[in-house]
């Protein structure tokens, strides 16, 4: 793992993987490119113009995967997809099973367009990557502000999954699941030292906690239906017992050890199509063979059994 400095690739240590640390703890730096699509703009909401970057292993990128399915964008929008093992030279396209080549730039990794979009970039390459074909440059890498551009900037007959009614409490309600869940994992995964990891687990665990009552008492997040802050909730109760108990030491109870949240996360994953974007062999794959300071001998375990076709009783 590694990152670019003045347009120069360097490799780090994978514990680090180009993020700063203090007092032991794991702190995600910002993305830095920040475009938007919308109308006027420098970025036209154009169909064919833009293509995806994505990883089915990242949660993050995952988010955008789904929502491009919801909202039928799948012929107005590409999609690439990385291998799943990334090792020094950072993410880079295969022929792998459930990966593809670059069909859009030609790179070999991911790195070369983050180059392409600016020869002197300093900082992270990760996945998801809005790519701008037409001016062949990066439009957006943060994910959150991909998904809510995918669901309002191109014309779709889906239902909202931003809606405006409702906007001010999705924010809320991803906000308080951002730290404490989907980097919560991480910053317990990667802590440096005991202070730090118990630090993330106990406020990830007290979240689950309020989530599930949340959730007991309703079928989804905010609202009657399915919303962004239920996917970008979902894409890590996904990877939380195969991937996140384990090799992440966030272990003082499952998801299957929850009733609601379980229901949850079956309810979100029987959603037509979505299933079908769900790839535990990627997911598993990435994070137990990338990250060889956590699991030295790369094997990657069967288990667990997962039960997400059984009935959900969110009705």
């Amino acid at each position: 793992m590694g990152m670019l400095i003045d347009g120069v690739w360097h490799t780090t240590p994978v514990a680090q993987g180009g993020k700063s640390e203090e007092g032991g703890r794991f702190i995600r730096r910002p993305s830095v490119f920040r475009g938007h699509i919308e109308a006027g703009s420098r970025f036209e909401p154009t169909a064919g113009r833009y293509h995806l970057y994505v990883s089915w292993a990242c949660p993050w990128a995952h988010r955008t995967i789904l929502v491009r399915h919801l909202k039928g964008l799948e012929e107005a929008i590409g999609l690439s997809v990385v291998d799943y093992l990334m090792g020094d030279d950072g993410w880079r396209f295969s022929e792998r099973s459930g990966a593809t080549l670059d069909p859009v730039n030609h790179t070999q990794f991911l790195r070369e367009l983050y180059q392409l979009a600016d020869a002197r970039y300093t900082g992270k390459v990760t996945v998801p990557v809005l790519w701008d074909t037409k001016e062949r440059t990066i439009v957006n890498n943060e994910s959150l502000e991909i998904i809510k551009m995918l669901d309002r900037a191109f014309e779709s007959s889906a239902p909202a999954l931003y809606p405006r009614a409702l906007e001010a409490e999705i924010d809320e309600m991803i906000a308080a699941n951002y730290e404490t869940v989907n980097n919560g994992v991480y910053r317990a995964g990667f802590a440096r030292n005991q202070e730090a990891y118990e630090e993330a687990v106990t406020e990830l665990f007290h979240r689950l906690d309020q989530l599930e009552e949340h959730l007991s008492k309703n079928r989804f997040l905010v609202g009657p239906a399915l919303s962004i802050a239920d996917l970008c909730l979902f894409t890590t109760l996904l990877r939380f017992d195969p991937v996140y108990v384990g090799h992440f030491k966030c272990n003082l109870r499952r998801i299957a050890d929850y009733p609601s949240l379980q229901g949850f996360l079956r309810d979100v994953y029987q959603t037509p199509g979505v299933s079908g974007l769900c790839n535990f062999e990627h997911i598993k794959g990435h994070y137990y063979q990338s990250h060889e300071a956590l699991n030295p001998s790369r094997i990657v375990p069967k288990g667990p059994v997962l039960s997400l076709n059984e009935p959900h009783q969110r009705g």
